[in-house]
C-alpha cells in the first residue's frame, strides 16, 4: 500500500476492506508485522518525539484513524481517503478472524476488562479462536517475564494480535516485537471498552465531520482539555504549512 505524509507521519493509503484484508494477511502467514491506529494525538506526537515518528513511519500499516487526517490528506495531496478507526476495525477484524479460523490474541488493559471482552467476543463471533489474552503489570518487565509473554503469545498459535496499551506505549511495543512475535500486531488503544459500552462513541454524525474528539471532551474535560486544544490547534497549524510545501506521496509497501 501507498503512504501519504501528514505533518511529519507517513500515513497508509486505502479503503476499509483493503486494510482490514491486509492485516489478516500477515495474520494468516504468521508475518511479524505491525499496524498503527493513527489519530491527530499520535500524529502531533509523533512530531514531537523522534523515537514514535520512526515507530510509525516503519509501520506495516498507519490506518487513518482520525477523520482530521482523512481530510489533511485530501488537502495536501488530493487524495479521497475514507477513515479506518482502530474502534471500526477491531469488530471487522473479529468477524472476518471467525469465519477464516485466525486465531486470536488480546493483550492490554485490565483483567476484568478481558474476562468481559472473551465473552462477548465468544457470543457475538460463533466459532471465534481465542488464542489467549494477557494482562501485564503496569511497571517495568524483567527480560525473563518479556520472554515468557513471546513465547505466551507465539507458543498458542496467534496470528492476530490486538495490543490495548494506550499510545504511545502500545505502538513503541509493537515496535519492539517486529520479528520476535509471529503475528499481525494492531495497537487498538481504548477499543476494547469501545466495543463493550464502557466508554461511549460520538454519534455518526459528529465522527464524520470530524467532531468525535469534542464528544470525548465534553464526556471527560478534566483529563482531555489540554490534549484536545493543545493538540488539536497545533495539528492544524502544522497541517496548515503543510498546504505550503505539499509534501509528495510515496509509495512504501505494507
Amino acid at each position: 500500500m501507498e503512504k501519504a505524509q501528514v505533518i511529519s507521519s507517513m500515513i497508509s493509503r486505502g479503503t476499509f476492506d483493503e486494510m482490514v484484508d491486509q492485516i489478516l494477511a500477515y495474520g494468516k502467514n504468521h508475518q511479524s508485522a505491525y499496524t498503527c491506529c493513527a489519530n491527530v494525538h499520535m500524529v502531533v506526537e509523533a512530531f514531537r518525539d523522534k523515537e514514535l515518528r520512526d515507530v510509525v513511519n516503519n509501520a506495516d500499516m498507519a490506518t487513518p484513524d482520525g477523520m482530521p487526517l482523512a481530510k489533511a490528506m485530501k488537502l495536501n495531496h488530493g487524495i479521497e481517503q475514507e477513515r479506518v478507526a482502530g474502534m471500526d476495525l477491531f469488530p471487522a477484524l473479529l468477524e472476518k478472524a471467525s469465519k477464516q479460523g485466525i486465531k486470536v490474541f488480546f493483550y492490554g488493559d485490565q483483567d476484568a476488562i478481558l474476562d468481559q471482552l472473551e465473552a462477548r467476543v465468544k457470543e457475538d463471533f460463533k466459532g471465534i479462536q481465542i488464542a489467549g489474552r494477557f494482562s501485564p503489570p503496569f511497571r517495568e518487565l524483567a527480560q525473563s517475564e518479556k520472554d515468557d509473554i513471546v513465547e505466551m503469545i507465539n507458543g498458542a498459535g496467534t496470528q492476530l494480535l490486538f495490543v490495548a496499551l494506550g499510545c504511545p506505549k502500545q505502538e513503541k511495543w509493537m515496535a519492539e516485537h517486529r520479528g520476535i512475535i509471529s503475528a499481525s500486531m494492531i495497537g487498538v488503544g481504548n477499543a476494547f471498552r469501545a466495543y463493550l459500552g464502557i466508554e461511549k462513541r460520538a454519534p455518526m454524525w459528529m465522527q464524520k465531520v470530524a467532531m468525535e474528539w469534542f464528544y470525548r471532551l465534553v464526556q471527560n474535560p478534566k483529563r482531555l482539555w489540554k490534549r484536545y486544544f493543545v493538540t488539536n490547534s497545533l495539528f492544524l497549524l502544522l497541517t496548515i504549512k503543510g498546504l505550503i510545501f505539499r509534501p509528495s506521496v510515496s509509495p512504501s509497501s505494507a
